[in-house]
């Protein structure tokens, strides 16, 4: 991915953020929660080197109606800039959608007609900074865009066209999960927003667009619970400890970092608290993944190559740990010195 030069001098970015896709709003219930850093922190300036900037989401915004929405027809008539677009939520299909529309934001000023989604992206795109997907459902359709689905819902780059730049050069930046982490949305954003002040170089991103910093991992690579797989050791039902393969985790096989972040200020993490990996941060997740409380594909070969080997290792591990349970025989208070002191000189 080639270099893009900074917009040097920048000090205002504005965030434009829809949930106005087909979503639940989870993402951005989730961002409230990050830490590293805050939204807040971001918005009140409290992060050395950012910009100053300007939040339009539905949710947070005091402003309501045209108010809030003033921002988003300033950036499609290219009066509001730079401006990084965030997309939460799928994006159904309106060529299919009969006489009415699957989702809109706003109203024309002009008609008084709703504004589809697609229309939104279809304006604001070409004239972002950057575009970024948050949440699986923007990334790469998501539940909505699951087998059978009646809108015929799509992620963003499916929209888009996997060819897409922003004016700023970039591709989409996807972050999925379902919601997505926090801490993983405010980290890729600020990159993003040194960037575009010229004090960050190319946000690096893998084949499915997501940060390869974040997602260059698999779950079972941070997982508290790897050990016992590695033992042969395995979960028969979801009271235990040990590894839920067989019980329906498919973290040997997702990219995500969560088990090692945890979930808020490090704590938690789906495996790490008792829960299976369903695969909410791939592009193949739902349907790929389903039913989800089934052993993954090849799990049971896997496991039982693991057992054989692993049950071996844990007998062997279980006799050394019986023997460094126990202290020294030389350690004791008795009248004669045991422990091989040796002197090389005798008085």
């Amino acid at each position: 991915m080639s270099a893009v030069t900074p917009q040097a001098g920048v000090d205002e970015v504005h965030i434009l953020w829809t949930s106005e896709g087909m979503s639940c709003d989870g993402d951005t219930v989730s961002v409230t929660a990050a830490g590293l850093p805050s939204i807040e922190e971001v918005l009140l300036g409290l992060v050395p080197g950012l910009p100053k900037v300007h939040l339009h989401n539905k949710v947070l915004a005091p402003e309501v109606g045209a108010e809030f929405m003033a921002a988003f027809h300033r950036a499609a008539e290219g009066e509001l800039g730079p401006y990084i677009f965030v997309v939460e939520g799928s994006i159904p299909n309106e060529h299919i959608n009969g006489e009415g529309f699957w989702t809109s934001m706003g109203n024309d000023p002009v008609t008084g007609q709703p504004i589809t989604v697609n229309e939104w992206i279809d304006r604001l795109a070409p004239g972002a900074w950057a575009v970024v997907a948050i949440g699986t459902c923007a990334a790469y359709g998501g539940i909505h865009a699951m087998a059978g689905n009646p809108t015929g819902s799509m992620g963003l780059a499916d929209y888009l066209g996997e060819g897409f730049r922003s004016a700023g050069g970039l591709p989409i930046v996807n972050v999925p999960g379902c919601p997505v982490q926090p801490d993983n949305f405010m980290e890729t954003l600020t990159w993003l927003l040194y960037q575009v002040a010229g004090l960050a170089p190319m946000i690096p991103l893998d084949r499915q667009l997501r940060p390869t910093w974040l997602f260059g991992k698999t779950v079972h690579e941070g997982c508290d619970r790897a050990g016992y797989y590695e033992q042969g050791d395995f979960a028969r039902d979801y009271n235990s400890p040990k590894c839920q393969v067989r019980i329906g985790c498919w973290g040997p096989v997702v990219n995500c970092n969560v088990t090692k972040r945890g979930w808020m200020d490090g704590i938690g993490g789906c495996p790490n608290v008792g829960g299976i990996c369903i695969g909410c941060t791939m592009p193949g997740f739902p349907d790929k993944f389903m039913p989800f409380m089934d052993e993954p594909p090849g799990g049971s070969l896997s496991a039982g190559m693991a057992s054989m080997y692993g049950g071996l290792v844990r007998s062997l591990r279980a006799i050394t740990n019986k023997s460094a349970n126990k202290e020294p025989k030389w350690r004791h208070n008795g009248r004669r010195l045991t422990s091989g002191y040796d002197p090389r000189w005798r008085g």
